[in-house]
């Protein structure tokens, strides 16, 4: 589904993400770990279009996307969403989740005037919709409050139901499982799963290793910006140069 090849971001000299080649392979979960500064977050941001590569290539089902403006690839079927959530807080969390499907006709104003039929059953469609997701992520009870008034794990929810109004093949979750309390982050993790189930793709940043040695296979392994293990959860826990790298030569 996804084929990153020699992929190289640099920032003013500094290697970034460094050579970087891997694929993913459609239904699958995969995890994507490493210490702070491994170029995790970059590599995301070079796949997703906020950056550009310098060098390399990113192919997603089959077509070229490196370089792409992240409109154009969200429109692809690939979205990411974010470490902190950045929902219109003064929108409700009905109205945040109804944004996200592009080309509504009542984006162009004067169709609110010569179109009104269309505009409206394009909301109604929207509302429904919307409403499916919400109930589907636990956040149907909250649809009419405001999103500033959500909890971190509760936006982290709100995230993943606006993520999946764009009705995506691949989803990067960057660290879903910071700042959200237990409870609700197993309910993230069987979201997740049924999703997964249902036939998306994911590829996650994660720095909770129980979330990704219980959810992700395979699991990527970065450091200094290179990829240095690609393997199943056992394989990653038990791998010298990652308990070196990454736990600090300490085995749990």
């Amino acid at each position: 589904m996804l084929e990153v090849s020699h992929l190289v971001k640099e920032f003013g000299g500094v290697r970034a993400v460094d050579d970087v080649s891997f694929t993913l392979r459609p239904h699958a979960i995969t995890g994507l770990v490493g210490p702070n500064g491994a170029g995790k977050t970059t590599l995301f941001n070079t796949i997703a279009g906020f950056h550009r590569p310098t060098s390399g290539s990113i192919t997603f089902d089959g077509k070229p996307i490196g370089g792409l403006p992240p409109h154009r690839i969200f429109r692809q079927g690939l979205v990411r969403t974010f470490q902190i959530p950045r929902p219109f807080a003064a929108m409700t969390v009905l109205e945040n989740t109804m944004l996200v499907p592009a080309g509504q006709a009542g984006e162009r104003f004067w169709n609110n005037w010569f179109r009104r039929p269309t505009v409206r059953a394009q909301e109604h469609a929207c509302r429904d919709r919307a409403r499916e997701i919400l109930a589907f992520v636990g956040l149907e009870t909250l649809s009419g409050e405001f999103a500033r008034n959500l909890s971190g794990g509760q936006q982290k929810l709100l995230e993943l139901a606006r993520v999946l109004m764009a009705d995506p093949a691949l989803i990067l979750l960057d660290e879903p499982g910071a700042g959200v309390n237990p409870s609700l982050l197993v309910t993230i993790m069987d979201k997740l799963r049924e999703l997964n189930e249902r036939g998306i793709t994911f590829l996650i940043i994660e720095h909770n290793m129980d979330l990704i040695m219980t959810l992700c296979n395979p699991v990527l392994v970065m450091a200094q910006g290179q990829l240095i293990l690609e393997g199943t959860p056992e394989q990653v826990r038990n791998d010298p140069q990652v308990l070196e790298a990454y736990l600090g030569g300490v085995t749990s």
